[in-house]
């Protein structure tokens, strides 16, 4: 049952982050759990304020004989990724999570838990309510729609927060103090045309169906070499077009610019004397990426069945050169960072796809450490398309967090883990994009790290959260809180 969560260590923990689960939260839906935290803030008798944006913010005084410590910021975001599989039924805006224990795991039944950042959320409740432990001055900022276009970080007015001293709680990797991460920019692109209301006569219609991908979030994950669903259709699409006369009426594939494309579909019309053809194409097709994508993608559907013939097709010359440029499209790493191996320096990833009303319409989003280098991607990015005769759009851009390896809390915290469990942690820079950087933007005085327990495949239906973990977090904060 769900409700066991609420009995895992520390109780406290996981009893809130079970009423998180309770709450729904998908970025861009922050009513209802935002005034969750107010209520929770009032209730527990903190000063609780709420900002522009909606972002909630709990003051807790110092405990007696710590009014001298440096004051000290906890944050985290309250939204989520809604992602589910193909064959659940699940409204995000309505239903809560049905999660379950795991093994040594913490899932969800089909969609994404919300751990990332809901455990992190919970964390910083559970210090808010626990009236035993020792601290200075606390200020609990909870933000919102961190997941899309990070509003609440980037509507964080200077002067607002008091304290010099930020732990993030939204990385997913424990044992690894995390000291910058990648910043990111977004690029709509858009073709317009005149639907082509002529279908040859004789033509069949058949739906080219992409599923069982893993998918999973677009900075942590983009390194595993997962297949991105995109990407795969359009190499079949541009076979099919060339080679057996198909031609494209509509396709839909991705539906979050910052989460790998686990599934996409289009529908085609071939001439009848080719389809038989094209069911051995698919079949070839799903061989192939079977083949390559072997030890990753164990459970690739690629498929084809007859459906209802469509009114309009996409006019052929728009079709090739949409086809082309989805070909030509930068996906998944494109460089590395040289001062930290194995941390990718540059990516991009080919989240949405779709088509309607007379319209195509393509999201992607760029990461990297490097301004210069993501500025470099988005231009040539800009290029391919404009070359094909589409528009492209800035779609809102923000700057990494840059690293600080003599910063204070990191020292602190390094050695606080030490303290606790005989190993120094690592220290990284991340890939994904946290709020750090843009906070950085208004606060460049303040010193940050951020820490979080193991999570595995955000962004994705097989999100998971380690127990034991989170424990260890859990006493992390804790210590360090005494400390500084």
């Amino acid at each position: 049952m769900a409700t066991e969560i609420k009995s895992l260590h520390p109780q406290s923990v996981w009893n809130y982050f079970y009423e998180l689960t309770q709450i729904p939260r998908p970025t861009g839906h922050m009513q209802e759990i935002t005034r969750y935290m107010v209520n929770f803030g009032t209730n527990l008798g903190l000063e609780t304020l709420q900002d522009t944006t909606g972002s909630v913010l709990i003051r807790k005084p110092a405990t007696p004989g710590m009014e001298n410590s440096k004051p000290l910021i906890l944050q985290a975001h309250l939204d989520m990724v809604p992602q589910k599989n193909g064959d659940v039924t699940h409204d995000f805006t309505k239903d809560p999570i049905d999660a379950y224990i795991d093994g040594e795991w913490v899932t969800a039944h089909g969609t994404t838990l919300g751990a990332d950042d809901g455990i992190g959320v919970a964390l910083i409740m559970a210090v808010l309510a626990d009236k035993s432990l020792k601290h200075g001055n606390l200020e609990a900022y909870f933000t919102v729609d961190e997941e899309e276009g990070m509003d609440g970080a980037f509507g964080l007015k200077p002067g607002y927060l008091k304290g010099k001293t930020l732990i993030n709680c939204d990385s997913e990797e424990e044992g690894v103090l995390f000291v910058g991460c990648a910043g990111g920019a977004d690029l709509n692109i858009s073709f317009q045309f005149k639907e082509d209301t002529y279908i040859p006569e004789g033509d069949v219609a058949v739906k080219i169906i992409l599923k069982g991908l893993k998918g999973g979030h677009s900075g942590v994950d983009i390194h595993l070499g997962r297949a991105n669903a995109n990407k795969l259709i359009f190499r079949f699409l541009k076979d099919a077009v060339c080679n057996y006369g198909a031609r494209l009426s509509a396709v839909k594939g991705g539906s979050l610019r910052n989460a790998i494309p686990r599934e996409a579909e289009a529908i085609i019309t071939i001439p009848n004397d080719n389809a038989e053809a094209l069911w051995e194409l698919v079949s070839d097709y799903q061989d192939i990426y079977r083949k390559e994508y072997e030890g990753i993608e164990d459970n690739l559907s690629f498929t084809a069945e007859l459906t209802e013939l469509p009114g309009t097709l996409i006019p052929e010359e728009i079709q090739d050169d949409f086809i082309n440029s989805i070909e030509g499209c930068q996906n998944g790493v494109i460089s590395m960072l040289n001062d930290f191996p194995g941390t990718v320096e540059s990516s991009c990833n080919l989240g949405i796809v779709r088509t309607s009303n007379e319209k195509i319409e393509i999201c992607i989003l760029v990461r990297s450490s490097s301004d210069s280098r993501k500025e470099a991607v988005c231009s040539s990015l800009e290029s391919l398309f404009s070359l094909a005769g589409a528009k492209v759009e800035d779609g809102g851009s923000y700057g990494g967090w840059q690293p600080n390896i003599d910063s204070p809390i990191l020292n602190v915290m390094a050695q606080t883990y030490q303290k606790l469990f005989g190993k120094r942690p690592e220290v990284k820079v991340m890939h994904a994009g946290l709020e750090c950087g843009i906070i950085q933007e208004n606060y460049p005085e303040l010193d940050m790290v951020s820490i979080g327990p193991d999570l595995r495949h955000p962004h994705s239906p097989d999100e998971k959260v380690n127990i034991y973990s989170v424990e260890k977090v859990w006493n992390l904060i804790r210590e360090t809180m005494q400390s500084i």
